[in-house]
């Protein structure tokens, strides 16, 4: 189902998706609901965004032609390492440095990504997050969002 979503918005757009990113699931101490010590979760986001940035350029999205203004839509599929389903929006907390770390890679500000989070019943061993990033979403003239395509994706 979280590949149908991305997929959808591309072609009613006419925009190309880009490839998927695949991270590990991220680490209990980026939750707001952890009681850990400032400097662990200081230490967890440091590495969660670092790693987030290396492996988006491994996967060629910094050489990204972006246009200077509009949204990003990034896709983000959650597949827990057990039967238990998390509340979406702890993981997009968690998921926060991640994000950071592939605004990083691509050299924007990651207040232009409009997030798409999906919990998937999918159990994968150890937790994955895979993130899609699909097309440009700027203001309609009547205040609603539209996609435009670009070449880049």
């Amino acid at each position: 189902m979280s590949k149908a979503m991305p997929m959808a918005a591309c072609a009613m757009a006419g925009v190309k998706q880009m490839q998927s990113l695949t991270l590990p699931w991220p680490s209990k101490d980026l939750s707001p609901n952890a009681r850990v010590h400032w400097t662990r979760r200081s230490k967890a986001v440091k590495q969660a965004r670092g790693y987030a940035e290396v492996m988006a350029r491994r996967a060629g999205w910094s050489g990204l032609s972006l246009p200077v203004e509009g949204r990003l839509d990034l896709w983000i599929s959650f597949y827990p390492p057990t039967r238990c389903l998390p509340d979406d929006d702890n993981m997009l907390a968690r998921f926060k440095p991640y994000r950071d770390g592939i605004a990083d890679a691509l050299g924007i500000d990651d207040r232009r990504f409009v997030s798409h989070p999906l919990i998937e019943d999918e159990v994968r061993h150890a937790g994955q997050v895979v993130i899609t990033i699909t097309g440009i979403t700027q203001q309609a003239s009547n205040g609603g969002p539209r996609l435009h395509a670009h070449p880049a994706f």
